[in-house]
């Protein structure tokens, strides 16, 4: 039996927290949104290109059938309103991926990445903060007459008083983390999930 290739895709937040796909033994991949997002000359943008010129990361447009997949998942978890077109991007191609037979980890501090990526079933690894610890389903709801909606409701206001609607969890699942996950340097050093 084959071994799957690991495979780590990055977003904008990983470049920004100093990860560098140079430094790895593991393929990189991200998308052209997070490039557009990086600021022009700052250091995560620098490193971006960097990357991207010396073969190390390969940046992939996914297909539109994986978008959907991934709008679709969002959408169900109530996150696709806290989701920018690059995240969108990002989860879809871990998804691309995962169906060419690569291993992927998602490496990002977004907080909706993360609990979408879980409800994909992608694995996902935090670089300057915890991470998430519950699987979250949202709710939309009134915090003036209670009214709710479901978590892919395009709606910011409350259709019965007009009040700004807010979001709650409405069901949470504990992760069990594993800690088996290890994203190593070319020098040999690692970094657990």
């Amino acid at each position: 039996m084959a071994v799957k290739r690991k495979s780590l895709v990055l977003d904008a937040s990983a470049f920004i927290a100093g990860f560098d796909p140079l430094a790895l033994k593991e393929e990189a991949y991200s998308v052209p949104e997070v490039e557009v997002e990086l600021l022009d000359g700052s250091m995560p943008k620098i490193r971006f290109e960097a990357s991207l010129n010396s073969g190390r990361l390969k940046v992939i447009k996914p297909e539109n059938r994986y978008i959907d997949l991934a709008e679709s998942i969002s959408s169900e978890v109530g996150d696709i309103s806290f989701l920018s077109k690059a995240d969108l991007a990002i989860l879809a191609l871990a998804l691309q991926l995962k169906d060419m037979g690569l291993k992927p980890v998602i490496a990002t501090d977004d907080y909706s990445i993360q609990n979408v990526a879980e409800k994909m079933g992608i694995k996902y690894m935090p670089l300057s903060n915890l991470g998430i610890r519950y699987q979250l389903n949202w709710l939309l709801y009134c915090p003036a007459c209670g009214k709710k909606y479901p978590p892919n409701e395009k709606l910011t206001i409350c259709k019965n008083c007009g009040t700004e609607l807010k979001r709650k969890p409405e069901r949470r699942r504990p992760i069990k983390r594993k800690h088996a996950n290890k994203v190593g340097s070319k020098k040999g050093e690692s970094q657990e999930t």
